[in-house]
Parts: C-alpha cells; sequence; structure tokens
C-alpha cells in the first residue's frame, strides 16, 4: 500500500503548445477585453511588450487546446466528472509569454487528499518556454461522493 507521500506527486501529462495569435484573439473577444495590446503587435509594442502578450488565465486555453482538456484530466485521475468541482485556480507568472512562444507543458498531481465524502487534487502544470519556466499553474480538483 502506498504512503500519502508517495500518492502525492502523479503524473498526469506533457504536451507541446505554440501560443497562436487567433487564439488570443477569441479568448479576450469572449471575455470581452477590448485592450488593443491583444489585437495588435503594433499597440502591444507601444505599451512596451514584445510582441502581443497573453492574458493572465490564458493558460486554460494551452491546456484545453494543448491536450489537458477536462474529459482527458477525468480519465487521468479517474473521476465521476458529474460529482466534480473545481475548487480553486491561481496562476505564477515567472516571465511574459507572447504570440507564438513554444510552450512545453508538464501537469502532476501535486498532493491527494481524502475527507469524510470527498477526495480533493491539486494539479500543478508547469509552462516552459525553450527550458524556462515562465509560469506555473495550480487548482484543486475537488471530487464528492
Amino acid at each position: 500500500m502506498k504512503t500519502d507521500a508517495e500518492k502525492a506527486i502523479q503524473p498526469i501529462l506533457s504536451y507541446s503548445f505554440t501560443v497562436e495569435k487567433g487564439k488570443i484573439k477569441e479568448f479576450v473577444q469572449s471575455i470581452g477585453d477590448s485592450l488593443p495590446i491583444y489585437y495588435e503587435e503594433e499597440e502591444a509594442n507601444k505599451a512596451g511588450y514584445k510582441g502581443i502578450p497573453i492574458p493572465p488565465t490564458f493558460a486554460t486555453v494551452v491546456d484545453f487546446w494543448g491536450g489537458l482538456d477536462f474529459e482527458t484530466l477525468m480519465k487521468a485521475l479517474k473521476l465521476n466528472p458529474l460529482k466534480v468541482l473545481h475548487g480553486e485556480q491561481e496562476y505564477q507568472y515567472f516571465a511574459q509569454i507572447y504570440a507564438g512562444d513554444p510552450l512545453d507543458v508538464t501537469a502532476k498531481v501535486l498532493k491527494q487528499i481524502e475527507k469524510k465524502n470527498m477526495r480533493m487534487f491539486v494539479i500543478e502544470t508547469e509552462y516552459a518556454r525553450v527550458g524556462e519556466k515562465v509560469l506555473v499553474a495550480r487548482s484543486t480538483i475537488i471530487e464528492t461522493k
């Protein structure tokens, strides 16, 4: 039988994804963000960016189109999607990510906790650009029984 420490860190999935200008535009349109830095490179340069930057929660788009969508996550963790809640989400940026950046992404279960009628999984996803860590996202997934 595995100890809690052994159950704690489990790899889920690794994949590569290149950030597309069109996906940034689709995302900001869907959330109603009209900042010109997300639409025109010239506007982004005027604001001090090297290119079109991604908005803060864009990592969700990277996961969805890169391979770690909701269905894949449910299968990997062997969860019933009808009993799952999204408990928490946080992003820690180490560098700005731009349209055209190639990202290598690795997701793992950082911690698994069982309480009464719930199982909680803390998922950590690391995004690296050419070997440089640029973003870490952490989320908590809760399955009720």
